[in-house]
């Protein structure tokens, strides 16, 4: 299964061109976004779901998202409720550090963290939609969540997104990001320090 051609099809370029005009920029960087995007948030909600409380409450939030979303992509570009509902659900997944993701996204990317915040806010929904159709239709529960981001996981980061995500994400291969992006910002700042 490989969710990243399921989103991909599923934010058309229609919505594609939608997103980009509202934030006023090419379509190629809102895919390019996209296709990093989808891999780091799998990532790390597979993570999350590694201890039994974390798959538990991912669990539980699946249970608020029946997939319904897929069925109105208009809806994604609905404004500041449905931006404040991806804002919620980042904020779940990454515990406050999507700011940080957001940053090296736009580096890699070319675009201010706020439009990749933007964008990340936009597909979250999305992405939980996604998860919580596949947990209806395959009766998961709390045990075998993990396996479904696993699956997931590995369909997202086939061909060239692997190396782009752990180029991006885990650096020294320990399974956290948190500290790969902190040593990333610092060096970035270092950076424009030295010149």
């Amino acid at each position: 299964m490989d969710i990243q051609n399921l989103i991909t099809s599923a934010l058309n370029n229609q919505v594609i061109g939608q997103m980009s005009k509202s934030l006023g920029v090419d379509d190629s960087k809102v895919s390019s976004v996209i296709s990093m995007a989808v891999p780091a948030i799998l990532g790390q909600m597979n993570k999350n779901a590694q201890t039994p409380q974390g798959a538990e409450s991912l669990n539980h939030a699946l249970n608020d998202h029946s997939g319904s979303i897929l069925d109105n992509l208009s809806g994604l570009l609905g404004g500041a409720a449905n931006n404040a509902e991806g804002e919620s659900i980042l904020n779940h997944i990454f515990g406050g550090k999507q700011e940080q993701l957001a940053q090296n996204l736009g580096t890699q990317a070319g675009l201010s963290s706020g439009n990749v915040m933007q964008i990340l806010s936009t597909i979250a929904p999305l992405i939980m939609g996604f998860l919580g159709k596949e947990k209806q239709q395959g009766n998961l529960n709390s045990n075998n969540i993990s396996d479904l981001l696993g699956s997931l996981l590995s369909g997202a980061t086939k061909g060239g997104n692997q190396n782009v995500l752990e180029k991006l994400l885990d650096q020294n291969g320990d399974g956290n990001i948190t500290d790969d992006l902190m040593n990333m910002g610092s060096n970035l700042l270092k950076g424009f320090f030295n010149k």
